[in-house]
């Protein structure tokens, strides 16, 4: 009798324990693909306005590298790349936001640390750019070095990871700055342009972008220094492992793309490719797309719509813009870069 009593005790012990697992997966699943695909549309958070990266036109028309992106995502799921509804937001808000499910993701500048991961429940999936902090200042000063900024003005924004790579990087050198910070990015380049501060500091991409909004963009030089690492990527809520799946897997179609040479234009040749890793992206060979809850032909959807990601960068911010930013880092590993995808296999 008491071997009995001892099993069901132990029964209902394990029965009640797998309710409770069952409560909270059900809590924290946060079924992300099933509410957009209900919804008809990607809920994307962007940058306010940054040119090359998400900017809208008059008509509310918006474009970028990182709109580029979630356009990606619509495409992948709906094969259709206009399915995104884009939600402006500060850099004080997007984390925030993120987590109150206003957006589905955050495709904004946003730079991949372990504090952000840990203190806001976020993953990044994937690096989209690789980054890095630099300074900007009038050419007239005559600095080639961000080691000659001793007793510099910084305009920077704040609550930033800039800011503290500011605070580092002068500290680490012995050498002095006044700080003048500003919450939004717009207020930091006002300063800027009104002489409060003689250098303004952000990531690299974001200097050449805001260069393009000055009178004289000519007149202001970007430093060849970069002072840290910054590397910006896609942002989803933690728990919701199958939506982050598809958003780290969307960016390593395009990047897998370009390096096999499947293009936008070149697509439906590509989908009568008999090489294996070539049928395995385009989905002509296995079921890749369907493990992740989306058709065979995700990925041919995401290059046929949007580009794989060599155009992206090209069109937005690369050789085929007016910033003209050098690939660098974010050159295919095959050519000097470090831009390197998983296969799919």
């Amino acid at each position: 009798m008491r071997t009995f009593r001892g099993g069901l005790l132990i029964g209902l012990a394990i029965a009640v324990a797998i309710a409770a697992a069952a409560i909270t997966y059900e809590r924290y699943d946060t079924k992300t693909l099933k509410r957009t695909i209900r919804r008809d549309a990607v809920l994307c958070g962007v940058n306010t306005g940054l040119p090359g990266f998400s900017t809208p036109d008059d008509k509310g028309n918006w474009s970028g590298f990182d709109v580029d992106f979630c356009r990606a995502v619509a495409a992948a799921i709906f094969d259709d790349p206009n399915k995104v509804k884009f939600v402006p937001l500060d850099a004080s808000e997007r984390f925030k936001e993120l987590q109150s499910r206003k957006v589905d993701i955050l495709s904004r500048n946003s730079t991949w640390s372990m504090s952000r991961e840990t203190g806001f429940d976020l993953y990044f999936p994937a690096v989209a750019y690789y980054d890095g902090e630099g300074f900007m200042l009038p050419a007239a000063r005559n600095i080639d070095s961000a080691l000659a900024l001793d007793g510099s003005k910084v305009c920077v924004q704040d609550a930033t990871t800039t800011q503290l790579n500011l605070a580092d990087y002068f500290r680490a050198n012995n050498i002095k700055y006044t700080e003048v910070k500003f919450d939004k990015l717009d207020d930091v380049l006002k300063a800027y342009q009104s002489g409060q501060c003689d250098t303004f500091t952000a990531d690299v991409s974001q200097l050449y972008a805001l260069r393009l909004r000055m009178a004289k963009p000519a007149d202001h030089v970007i430093l060849p220094d970069v002072i840290s690492k910054e590397p910006l990527a896609p942002v989803v809520r933690q728990r919701d492992d199958d939506w982050m799946m598809i958003v780290k897997w969307t960016l390593y179609a395009m990047i897998n793309a370009e390096e096999l040479g499947i293009t936008s234009k070149n697509i439906d040749e590509a989908m009568k490719s008999k090489k294996p890793d070539v049928m395995r992206l385009v989905g002509t060979e296995g079921a890749y797309g369907e493990e992740l809850g989306l058709t065979k032909d995700w990925a041919a959807r995401i290059i046929r719509r949007v580009g794989n990601y060599g155009e992206v960068y090209d069109r937005n911010v690369g050789t085929g813009s007016k910033l003209g930013i050098p690939r660098g880092l974010n050159q295919l590993w095959s050519a000097g870069g470090i831009q390197y995808a998983p296969p799919i296999r």
